[in-house]
């Protein structure tokens, strides 16, 4: 397959290409499309926060996945789907059943927001509309949305429900990982790693070659931090998305005061309903996070039923009443500080140096939660107004995405030849793709490294390697190597199987047929004249009679020449490729024998006034003398065992050409109790000798290298002096030695005549 013609794989970012938000990545190959994410970014609002939807016909999109269900993945689903063409095409949407039951909740929650703020994107009767066409799954599920395209999710770690899709279009795959996380926290499992090498790995590259503290570190910083701002007399706010993080911190916090009796009579609430509604959500999908958790869930001891938290209802001018209160932690949505609770708790407690801000998430450029890690003397309130900033801040992350040494060390495991960074800022992803590309450099390892940005289409080449499962009967034996195995190869959807042609019904559904061809010929000669033009071009051919009586020659076992009228011939041939090429040749032997001067010389003779005994001629003295390259002709002059022996004298010149003298060895009783030694063609050469068995036309030989020569000349010469016929046996090709050493190994003994006529 030529360059051009070599499909390509087309990768378009139409979302996170080195940016953090509004992830959407586009897969095309081979007329298939998959779209992987459809969020928003949430340094924006309306419009301006969606990917760029307008670059794709979603008409074409053969199926959407959906990572997780946070709004910088999911967040544009609904507007895709009732807001632009999608549903005139056959697309589905995919999302696991944790991820559907939180997302309902999240967009919910999404519309009321942005309903507030005066531009939403859509309505509660779109996300009604759409919610009953997406499709949940899950993990370990393999997924065929159309022919052509597969995909399996796996675990990915960062929130409920997440998972990474490892997408098959055409035998091409693609790992696309969305946001993940290696390390196993108190309720989730770490991010699995497919057992299936990928061609691509579309990755996450949010901390770039930052690499973080480890686990207990981590907690004991955060939950030293929270008590400090209580024992000055604070009040601690944790912004935090109300799913994912949020169970999390809650977990740690729980444990901690359970285990600080002092701390029993300071409140820890969660503002937000969202993560109230959300709760029962999580305690459905126990069976889904780790084995700390579902141990705990068996013993009846349910984690997520907190002893010393408590939900905060949005009462009438709740922020100034806890704000007024005694000390307090607060863990509040969103984690970007950018609207909501969390914003209106942070303007309020701003002015108050007791009051502590611990920033516990990856923070997105643009937003507040990234311009106050700055620790600015002012910050701007909602309303346009100036605050004083004197509270502290702290930043302890306890996000759940890779860090350096997490992410290099699956990329290792993962293997991929093409790694397409997203979901990064550009100079973070800039830092990561040159760390990966010195590693690899060093190694002396061909991977490629990809930083597309959005919109820049990003085309990938593979060569078209394709891989057949053997089944059935031809599965039957254990495979070994260099294993030949013959069979009907059934192509379905870009996957190829491999099986016995009497399994096929089995298997597929399909049944075989024979197709017989069948061509009639007008001639103006005899079939004696006929024949000997057949037997002239191919050796020899088989004479009989049909059910109806008719003349029959079967030419190389493949094509049947009938005589069907005293000027008709009728040609039958089961139609195959090598039997079609037969046909075609016999076909033009026929049509040109009354153009042949040989035909005219055999028709011609001096002319009897006899016609009586003209007519008295039987049909034997009519018929033609045998044609000179025959292999009839042969056995006709010399007898069949003169005619094999003839034949034997022709390969023994043949190699004599190659070799120079060769001896031939009579056959030989053996010793007493041992089989007779085969008679043997002796090549000598440099003080190395082979030796042919005329009985299986064989090779034998101490030295490798003439061995091979020896095989290569001999079958050379075999193919050579033999016919067309003797290689040939129903629409297939005999190997020649197999073929010769059938006419061949009649001979026993050589008599002393031919011998001296050959003898070296």
């Amino acid at each position: 397959m030529n360059a051009t013609e070599t499909p390509k794989l087309s990768i378009t970012l139409l979302g996170a290409g080195q940016e953090v938000g509004r992830s959407c990545c586009v897969l095309q190959y081979r007329g298939k499309t998959v779209v992987c994410d459809a969020g928003v970014h949430p340094a924006f609002s309306g419009i301006a926060s969606l990917p760029f939807v307008d670059e794709l016909d979603w008409s074409t999109v053969d199926a959407l996945l959906v990572t997780h269900f946070h709004l910088d993945h999911a967040a544009s689903l609904t507007y895709i789907m009732e807001k632009t063409n999608f549903k005139d095409g056959n697309g589905k949407v995919y999302m696991t059943h944790a991820t559907k039951a939180v997302y309902k909740f999240m967009m919910q929650d999404f519309i009321r927001m942005s309903s507030s703020s005066g531009d939403p994107l859509f309505t509660a009767l779109d996300l009604s509309l759409s919610l009953p066409h997406i499709i949940p799954i899950s993990a370990h599920q393999q997924i065929s949305p159309c022919p052509g395209v597969s995909f399996i999710p796996y675990h990915a770690g960062h929130v409920l429900g997440a998972c990474m899709f490892l997408i098959d279009i055409a035998g091409l795959k693609i790992l696309y990982t969305g946001d993940y996380s290696r390390e196993e926290d108190r309720h989730l499992v770490k991010a699995e790693v497919p057992p299936i090498r990928p061609d691509v790995l579309i990755i996450e590259s949010t901390y770039g070659v930052q690499s973080l503290e480890g686990r207990p570190e981590k907690e004991e910083m955060f939950t030293q931090e929270v008590h400090a701002i209580i024992r000055r007399g604070g009040h601690v706010l944790l912004p935090a998305f109300a799913m994912g993080r949020a169970q999390e911190l809650l977990l740690i916090l729980d444990e901690y005061w359970d285990q600080h009796p002092e701390l029993h009579n300071v409140p820890v609430y969660y503002a937000s309903s969202l993560a109230r509604k959300c709760m029962s959500v999580y305690q459905t999908y126990i069976h889904t996070m780790n084995a700390n958790i579902r141990g705990r869930f068996e013993r009846r001891d349910n984690p997520f039923v907190f002893k010393y938290i408590s939900h905060l209802p949005h009462s009438r001018n709740w922020e100034k009443k806890v704000a007024e209160g005694p000390p307090c932690v607060v863990l509040a949505s969103p984690g970007f500080l950018h609207t909501g609770a969390s914003r209106e708790l942070l303007e309020l407690w701003a002015p108050d140096p007791r009051n502590g801000l611990i920033v516990t998430g990856y923070s997105v450029e643009g937003t507040m939660a990234r311009d106050i890690m700055n620790e600015p003397e002012e910050i701007t309130g909602l309303r346009g107004n100036t605050i004083p900033r004197r509270l502290s801040v702290r930043y302890i992350s306890f996000s759940a995405h890779v860090d350096f040494s997490q992410n290099n060390e699956f990329i290792d495991l993962v293997g991929a030849q093409h790694i397409v960074l997203v979901h990064g800022e550009q100079t973070a992803m800039g830092r990561l793709r040159g760390a990966l590309q010195s590693k690899y450099k060093e190694r002396d390892e061909d991977v490629k490294v990809h930083t597309p940005r959005n919109l820049d289409t990003l085309e990938l080449s593979f060569r078209g390697e394709r891989v057949a499962k053997a089944i059935g009967t031809l599965a039957a034996e254990p495979p070994y190597h260099n294993k030949e195995l013959s069979g009907l190869l059934v192509a379905k959807d870009y996957s190829y199987t491999l099986l016995d042609p009497k399994d096929l019904r089995d298997f597929t559904g399909l049944s075989t047929s024979n197709l017989m061809e069948k061509v009639r010929i007008a001639i103006g000669c005899s079939w004696e004249l006929v024949r000997w033009h057949l037997d002239g071009m191919y050796g020899n051919v088989e004479e009989g009679r049909d059910k109806s009586d008719n003349r029959v020659m079967r030419v190389m076992g493949a094509v049947d020449v009938k005589m069907t009228a005293e000027t008709d011939l009728t040609l039958e041939w089961a139609a195959s490729a090598s039997n079609d090429m037969i046909a075609d040749s016999v076909i033009a032997i026929v049509m040109g024998i009354d153009h042949s001067p040989a035909s005219v010389k055999l028709t011609t003779n001096s002319h009897s006034h006899s016609h009586e005994a003209e007519e008295n001629k039987s049909s034997a003295e009519k018929a033609a003398p045998p044609h000179p390259h025959a292999d009839n002709q042969l056995e006709h002059s010399h007898g069949s065992e003169s005619a094999a022996v003839i034949r034997l004298e022709r390969v023994i010149n043949f190699l004599e050409a190659h070799f120079g003298d060769v001896d031939l060895i009579e056959a030989k009783p053996g010793a007493e109790g041992e089989p007779p030694i085969p008679p043997e063609i002796l090549i000598q050469l440099d003080e190395k000798e082979a030796r042919i068995s005329l009985i299986d036309m064989t090779v034998k030989s101490d030295h490798e290298a003439l061995q091979k020569r020896v095989e290569s000349v001999l079958e050379i010469a075999l193919a050579t002096t033999g016919s067309l016929a003797s290689q040939f046996v129903s629409g297939d090709l005999w190997p020649s030695m197999e073929r010769e050493a059938a006419q061949m190994g009649t001979i026993s003994e050589i008599p002393e005549v031919d011998k001296a006529a050959i003898a070296v």
